[in-house]
């Protein structure tokens, strides 16, 4: 399963790409999830993409105070997320993180597992920063299998989380990897903003 390290590595990429181009008067846009809007998804993605899977491959989690911490109030928080996301690809190098457990609350999954989990969270809520912001995604296409393989995996126990995966949408069966993957996890992958 290491063998995700390269995907994560070109998703955490563009993910950076995304966040250091959004412009501090579109922090208030609506996003693809109309719960959120573009400053509540970029923390959403600076923290469990950054931060938490630093912490992950060290079998900790980020503290429930930083849950409520508005990064995208802090001068250069793209660039902090960016060091932050190069600080959680080296620790997830590391070919022993792969091998371990990572506690979740009162259970554990396989560190690979998890390490799939965040390839998710870095992707698809990528894809939606850049899509809210007026922004074309970047998706690499191994990247776009790697996340179809993995929605069709979890997309039932994401969908049994509250704001979790919303039901499948249709989408042409020769259609992209990726828009599969955003259709298979409730995603409209012609949304755009305004």
């Amino acid at each position: 399963m290491t063998t995700l390290l390269p995907q994560l590595t070109a998703a955490a990429a563009e993910a950076v790409r995304t966040a250091r181009a959004v412009a501090p008067e579109q922090l208030d846009d609506p996003t693809p999830d109309t719960e959120w809007n573009v400053r509540t998804l970029a923390n959403h993605l600076v923290l469990w993409t950054s931060y938490n899977f630093e912490l992950r491959a060290r079998g900790a989690s980020a503290p429930e105070e930083m849950q409520r911490r508005d990064f995208t109030a802090e001068p250069g928080w793209a660039e902090d997320y960016a060091d932050r996301l190069d600080r959680a690809l080296a620790a997830w190098s590391d070919p022993a993180v792969w091998e371990g457990e990572v506690t979740m609350g009162d259970s554990s999954m396989p560190a690979a597992a998890v390490a799939g989990m965040i390839l998710l969270e870095i992707a698809l809520h990528g894809w939606e920063l850049a899509v809210a912001t007026g922004q074309q995604p970047q998706i690499a296409e191994p990247v776009a299998e790697s996340v179809l393989g993995l929605v069709g995996e979890y997309a039932d126990m994401y969908r049994s989380y509250p704001g979790g995966f919303a039901p499948a949408l249709p989408v042409a069966d020769d259609a992209p990897a990726f828009a599969r993957a955003l259709a298979l996890s409730g995603r409209d992958p012609h949304w755009t903003a305004g």
